[in-house]
């Protein structure tokens, strides 16, 4: 009997422990990137929400400079001071170069006025600059930074411009015309914030009731898509709201599940809206001819819906494949090209995973090659097409295990392919599929290309700079960026890297000295 008073006892007084740091400490089993759980105190809860809320109020209190004007990426930039820690609730700074590092409210306001301003703000045009970052990993979704950055990259790691907590979530940013868009988990709400890409502060933002909880990580997960002064949201529980990227106005609204009578996938909505000609394209994997919809992008009227194919997590992208202009699209069972006019099916090649996942965006190769990959229990394989009256034929060139981009994607640099192959970085022939190296571990981070150098940004949060050369793998530098679990992709525009996880947020100066 005492033995078993005991055990009950120390029975209740384990659930006592762990109620409490359930509730009052967030911990919880995470999945990470190579899906076994793991005990983490997560911030999602109301002490992180509670930091931000005072950075937040703290940086709307403080004096505002006008937004600072982007410098061309070919500009001269000052060398930039480490900036202090800051406590909880001081205003995010742009760190100045000849004044002590600002961290309070009114330093933070001297830093800002002291940034370079445009005669009148840019914000509110209707076109981005060439070195905008528009779309999910750019402009054309395939990772590349056109304009230079630095590549000397000091020993000890480059120092933020500036860095500041954030709401939680896996979206990345977007950028056009100084401005910085995205998309959060704060309490209870899912909140698309506009950011002064210069110095960080907050700008506008627009919310709805909306939270997304799962064992991977909360939040939303589709990066915003900016299109001709207007941002396209898409929550991660199919909430696809249209706003005027310089006010955060409302132009219209619609979830996109509810009006296409689709389930969320189980790891919620990821699929960054994509704008083309008239039309947004969304993904909600609606039976009955809805799983690939086109909505006229200025009303949200239905123009056509296709297909009834379950969806996966890759955003759709537009591109010329044989000298035909099409969507292209990658759902739970297969990747495929369609009309832009219509949805018509021009070509379908099947492309299974374990569990339907896929969530690798697709690289074009010359005129009419596109390559494919999956994490899974899957690989890659570039597929050609060839024009055959209204349609394509297609045949496989190479397939193989070599390259498996779980939920992060390759990059293509003079004839070779770079990627992570699950957590471990890659280089492979785009011709043959032949390996040429493998090498160094990120974890299942993600990565863009920029000057012939990759910048890895890590699942543990570093920053990463890699050669991207077929010869070896060749890291250049290597520095702690953020703190926390990192699958968010990097965002460059106007020579600045931007990073964010579900903790923090922060800039980084790569213009070229």
């Amino acid at each position: 009997m005492r033995l078993l008073k005991g055990l009950t006892v120390l029975i209740a007084g384990g659930a006592a422990i762990l109620a409490i740091l359930y509730f009052g400490f967030g911990l919880r089993l995470v999945r990470q990137g190579s899906g076994m759980p793991w005990p983490e105190f997560t911030r999602a809860g109301t002490a992180h929400d509670l930091k931000l809320e005072q950075h937040r109020a703290a940086q709307k209190a403080a004096p505002s400079a006008p937004e600072s004007a982007p410098k061309p990426a070919t500009a001269e930039a000052s060398p930039v001071v480490a900036p202090a820690p800051a406590p909880a609730a001081s205003a995010a700074v742009a760190v100045s170069p000849t004044q002590p590092d600002p961290s309070t409210p009114a330093q933070a306001a001297q830093a800002a006025e002291a940034a370079p301003k445009p005669a009148a703000s840019a914000a509110s045009g209707a076109s981005a600059g060439s070195n905008s970052w528009t779309d999910f990993r750019g402009p054309r979704r395939d990772g590349h930074y056109q304009g230079a950055i630095s590549t000397a990259w000091p020993s000890d790691g480059l120092r933020p411009i500036w860095k500041q907590p954030i709401g939680v979530g896996y979206a990345s940013f977007v950028e056009a015309n100084g401005r910085l868009f995205t998309i959060e988990q704060r309490r209870d709400r899912e909140v698309v914030a506009s950011y002064d890409a210069a110095t960080g502060r907050e700008l506008w933002t627009h919310d709805w009731r909306a939270s997304y909880r799962d064992s991977t990580g909360d939040g939303p997960r589709a990066t915003p898509t900016w299109h001709e002064g207007r941002i396209y949201a898409l929550g991660a529980q199919g909430d696809l709201h249209v706003l005027d990227a310089r006010t955060g106005t409302l132009i219209w609204q619609k979830n996109i599940l509810e009006d296409n009578g689709a389930r969320n996938l189980s790891w919620g909505m990821a699929a960054s809206p994509l704008i083309v000609d008239d039309k947004v394209i969304v993904l909600p994997g609606g039976p009955g001819g809805k799983s690939v919809v086109a909505y006229h992008k200025d009303t949200g009227a239905r123009v056509w819906s296709v297909l009834d194919d379950r969806q996966a997590y890759t955003a759709p992208m537009v591109a010329t494949l044989a000298g035909k202009r099409q969507l292209i699209v990658v759902s739970a069972q297969r990747a495929m090209g369609l009309t832009i006019e219509d949805g018509r099916l021009l070509w379908e090649r099947d492309w299974v995973t374990d569990y339907g996942v896929n969530a690798s965006q697709p690289i074009v190769i010359g005129d009419n090659r596109l390559f494919l990959s999956a994490g899974y229990g899957h690989g890659a394989a570039v597929i050609e097409l060839t024009p055959a009256g209204d349609a394509f034929t297609m045949r496989t060139i190479w397939s193989n295990n070599r390259m498996k981009n779980k939920f992060t994607s390759s990059v293509l640099h003079e004839g070779y392919i770079y990627g992570l192959d699950e957590a471990i970085l890659a280089c492979m022939d785009a011709a043959t599929g032949e390996l040429k190296w493998k090498g160094g571990r990120y974890g299942y981070g993600q990565l863009v290309l920029a000057s012939g150098h990759l910048i890895v940004a890590t699942e543990d949060g570093d920053l990463a700079l890699v050669k991207a050369s077929p010869d070896a793998h060749q890291e250049v530098a290597r520095f702690k960026a953020i703190e926390g679990k990192t699958w968010n992709h990097p965002a460059i525009a106007d020579g600045r890297l931007f990073v964010r996880n579900a903790d923090e947020m922060a800039a980084f100066d790569l213009r070229p000295r």
